[in-house]
C-alpha cells in the first residue's frame, strides 16, 4: 500500500478544511455560531500573520498594536470618506504594515526576544496615546462605533459577511503559503536557521526581516480591520496584552512555523474555549488551557500539526517489534 506524500496531505487536509467552512452556516441556524466561525476566520489571519513573522526568526510580543492599528486606521477612513470597509480595511493594514517598517527600522537587528519585548512596550505606547493624546478622536476608552462590512439592513448579511471574511481569510493563507515556497520564503528559512551561512550566501538579513515584519504587520492590520467592521464598534481594549498573546499560543498548539499551524490551533482552542465557557466554567478555563498548552510543548514539541508523523512512527515502531 503507497502512503500519501505529505503534499497530498496538506492538499487533502486544506480541500476538506475549505469546504467544512463552506457548508458549516448550513449546518445550524444559529447566528452564534456564525458570529464564532467569522471572529475564528479572524483569528486565523492574525495567527497566520504572527507566523509569519516568527517563520524568518523574529518574535513579537506586541502583535495586538497592529492589529489594532488596522482596527482604528480602517474605521477612521471609512467614517471620514464614506468608502466601504471592504476597501477601508486594506487602507487600514497598509498603514499598520507602514508603522511596523518604521518599528523594524529601528529595531530590526535585535534578537528574537528583545525584539519582542520591543513590540510588547510599544503595543502599551500605542494603547496609552489612543486614550489620551487621541482621546478626541478615538473615544477613548469609551470608543467609536465602526461602520459594518454590510448593513444590518440587508436581508441575510451575516452570511454574506461571513463568506467575504472567509474569501479573504483563504486568499491570505494562500499568500503566505506563496511566500514560504517563494524565494522570500527562502531566505527567511536560511535566516532562521542560520543568519552567518545566509549572509554567506548572500541574502540580507535587515532586508529580509523587514520584509517580513511588513508583511506581518499588514495582515494583522487586516484582521484587526475585519473583526472591528465586523463587531460595529472599537474601543483601545483592541491593544490589550491578551489579544498579544492569544496568536502566540494559538501559533504554539497548532506548531510554530507551519502554514497549518495557525489555522489548526486556532480553531481547536477555540472549540476547547468556547466548550469550557458552556460548561460554566470561567477563571478555570485559563487553567486548563494553560495545562494543554504545557502539554503539547513537552509531548508535542512541533504542535498539534505534528500528530500523524508521531503515529505513523509510533506504528513503524510497532511493527518491527
Amino acid at each position: 500500500m503507497i502512503n500519501p506524500n505529505r503534499d497530498q496531505l496538506v492538499r487533502a487536509a486544506s480541500i476538506t478544511t475549505i469546504a467544512i467552512a463552506l457548508v458549516a452556516p448550513f449546518l445550524s441556524g444559529s447566528l452564534f455560531l456564525l458570529n464564532l466561525l467569522s471572529l475564528m476566520l479572524i483569528f486565523i489571519i492574525f495567527s497566520s500573520a504572527w507566523n509569519l513573522l516568527a517563520y524568518s526568526g523574529q518574535g513579537s510580543l506586541g502583535h495586538a498594536a497592529f492589529f489594532g492599528i488596522g482596527a482604528y486606521a480602517s474605521t477612521m477612513i471609512a467614517v471620514r470618506s464614506g468608502v466601504t470597509p471592504y476597501i477601508t480595511i486594506f487602507l487600514g493594514a497598509a498603514v499598520a504594515a507602514f508603522i511596523g517598517i518604521l518599528i523594524g527600522l529601528t529595531c530590526v537587528r535585535l534578537k528574537e526576544w528583545f525584539l519582542a519585548m520591543v513590540t510588547f512596550g510599544f503595543a502599551i505606547i500605542v494603547q496609552t496615546i489612543t486614550v489620551s493624546i487621541l482621546a478626541p478622536v478615538t473615544g477613548g476608552w469609551d470608543g467609536i462605533a465602526s461602520p459594518r462590512l454590510l448593513s444590518p439592513d440587508i436581508p441575510g448579511y451575516q452570511l454574506i459577511e461571513y463568506y467575504s471574511i472567509l474569501i479573504i481569510t483563504i486568499a491570505s493563507i494562500i499568500a503566505i503559503w506563496y511566500i514560504m515556497k517563494s524565494r522570500i520564503g527562502l531566505a527567511f528559512l536560511a535566516i532562521r536557521e542560520n543568519e552567518l551561512e545566509a549572509r554567506a550566501a548572500g541574502v540580507d538579513p535587515v532586508r529580509y526581516r523587514l520584509l517580513a515584519f511588513g508583511m506581518s504587520a499588514y495582515l494583522a492590520g487586516v484582521a484587526g480591520a475585519l473583526e472591528i467592521h465586523h463587531i460595529g464598534y472599537i474601543t483601545p481594549e483592541i491593544f490589550g496584552v491578551d489579544l498579544s498573546f492569544w496568536p502566540v499560543t494559538y501559533v504554539i498548539f497548532g506548531g510554530l512555523c507551519t502554514l497549518a499551524g495557525p489555522i489548526v490551533g486556532t480553531v481547536v482552542l477555540t472549540i476547547i474555549w468556547e466548550g469550557l465557557k458552556m460548561a460554566g466554567l470561567t477563571f478555570a478555563r485559563y487553567i486548563i488551557v494553560g495545562i494543554l498548552l504545557i502539554l503539547v510543548i513537552i509531548f508535542l514539541p512541533k504542535g498539534l500539526v505534528d500528530i500523524p508523523n508521531q503515529l505513523q512512527n509510533w506504528w513503524k515502531k510497532r511493527k518491527k517489534t
